[in-house]
């Protein structure tokens, strides 16, 4: 299981990792990045969620319905 962790940094900034779980215990965790601003935030919170959704396979095959 993957989650999106935020913490305070030293300076003040909010930091974000993206941490994977097995059971109780936290097996990896990748360093996303850090931001002082909102906007920086979300998009570091953006893109910590592809990376989630970069080890999923999709739900449905909707190939045939995105021909062109």
């Amino acid at each position: 299981m993957a989650y999106i962790r935020k913490f305070k940094t030293t300076s003040g900034a909010t930091g974000i990792q993206v941490c994977y779980k097995e059971g109780n215990r936290v097996v990896k965790t990748v360093h996303v990045g850090s931001a002082s601003s909102e906007k920086g935030l979300k998009k570091l919170e953006k893109r910590a969620q592809e990376i989630i959704d970069a080890g999923k396979r999709p739900m449905f095959n909707l190939d045939k319905y995105n021909k062109k």
